[in-house]
């Protein structure tokens, strides 16, 4: 199996990349002053950036700036210590992982760097077109904060639609079984499609021969 490798995103032309990434499929640029402040991890196949994401471990939280001010005033969440809490974004999964093995070690990987900032809670935020992040959501059963229009944000692009939602670092350890039977999942199925896909084959070349 091909060696994936890990590593922080600091340079210029990488991080050019990432955003790239990123904004092909959330549609969305990400200021670049804001992953500059980040954690970036990239994770490499044959020296090309096959995942993405971001770690945010202290305040401004992008997430927390498309909230309405109506719902922060209500809900105590946000009466916390912002100090406490983290933020994951730019979850990218690219189709070169196409082994679900290799698309759960990122997940771990993910969920090893979370633990490894020793913050309370993680913020996760999430609209329709990012599934990586959505499968991560599914598995990692967060308190939902927020679902709907994101509040606009002068000079820049956004979502239509979006969830932000919460979790605890505990809670996404706790929760590994989850990602366990995930993988087991994935791996069914696409054991079931192999097996369709070469009868499917055999078929159609045992009857290029009989013509």
């Amino acid at each position: 199996m091909e060696k994936m490798i890990f590593r922080t995103i600091t340079m210029p032309n990488e991080i050019d990349l990432v955003l790239e990434k990123i904004e092909n499929f959330s549609g969305v640029r990400l200021p670049l002053e804001y992953i500059r402040q980040s954690k970036t991890v990239g994770v490499f196949l044959q020296d090309r950036l096959v995942a993405c994401y971001i770690l945010v471990t202290k305040p401004n939280f992008r997430s927390l700036l498309f909230v309405p001010d109506k719902l922060k005033l209500t809900n105590n969440f946000f009466n916390r210590d912002q100090y406490e809490m983290m933020e994951v974004n730019g979850l990218w999964i690219g189709p070169a992982l196409k082994k679900p093995s290799m698309q759960v070690k990122v997940w771990m990987h993910l969920i090893l760097d979370i633990f490894s900032c020793k913050k309370k809670y993680v913020l996760l935020m999430h609209d329709s077109r990012n599934k990586s992040m959505e499968r991560f959501l599914d598995m990692a059963n967060p308190e939902k904060l927020y679902a709907g229009s994101p509040l606009p944000m002068a000079g820049e692009s956004t979502h239509k639609n979006i969830q932000v939602s919460y979790t605890t670092r505990w809670s996404i350890v706790l929760n590994i079984p989850k990602y366990l039977l995930e993988l087991h999942r994935r791996q069914v199925r696409a054991s079931k499609f192999d097996r369709e896909h070469a009868y499917t084959s055999a078929l159609k070349n045992a009857g290029a021969e009989l013509a």
